[in-house]
């Protein structure tokens, strides 16, 4: 049966052909999109349809018996229900007339759809607010390295600053040690001085005395 043929064979039921074809088409769109967004998609008695990743792996070309890697995809996949599996085995008859070829959905099952949405909802709110939990402790640890590093640069500053100052303060007082000992060194030298005094007057002494004579 193809896509038309099932049009057919549900159009009596639903009012016309075209009603038919509109409900298929909505009814296949609705589980192609829920299944590409990677949610389940369950009718209770007849099967779900999923989406599955399958990892990169090694494969035979069948042709060349060549081995070929095959990337990374996702792929759809059903799962019959129970109760489709019994129909097909021959365990359970099918009925002669009317629609009861898969079990009818429970009370409250149909609010399921509702549920799931939310709970996607709430999945992507988690997410995000882990998001920003995350970029807001990167924030603060690049907030604490930079205040780190300027403090190791102030650190060092007042370090090489408080060197140049001690440096400074080794050479000042070396040149007052230096100027202390000069000092007594000049009062000698000035102190020596009389005895060119004396010389002279005694040169004086020995003029005045040969002017006598």
């Amino acid at each position: 049966m193809n896509k038309a043929q099932l049009v057919e064979a549900i159009a009596d039921k639903l009012g016309g052909r075209q009603q038919a074809a509109d409900a298929v088409d909505a009814v296949l769109d609705a589980m192609v999109r829920s299944v590409v967004a990677g949610e389940r998609v369950s009718v209770t008695g007849f099967g779900s349809f999923e989406k599955v990743d399958r990892p990169a792996r090694y494969a035979r070309n069948p042709q060349t018996g060549e081995r070929v890697r095959v990337k990374k995809t996702s792929v759809p996949r059903f799962r019959a229900g129970q109760g489709f599996k019994d129909l097909v085995a021959g365990t359970k008859k099918l009925p002669k007339g009317g629609e009861v070829s898969v079990k009818k959905a429970p009370k409250g099952s149909l609010s399921g759809g509702v549920t799931a949405k939310k709970a996607t909802t709430k999945k992507a709110a988690a997410k995000k607010a882990a998001a920003k939990r995350t970029a807001a402790a990167k924030k603060t640890v690049a907030k604490k390295t930079t205040a780190a590093k300027k403090a190791a640069a102030k650190k060092t500053t007042t370090a090489k600053k408080t060197a140049a100052k001690k440096t400074a303060a080794k050479k000042t007082t070396a040149k007052k040690a230096t100027a202390k000992k000069t000092a007594p060194a000049k009062k000698a030298t000035a102190k020596k001085a009389p005895a060119r005094k004396a010389s002279a007057r005694k040169t004086t002494a020995k003029k005045t005395t040969a002017r006598k004579k």
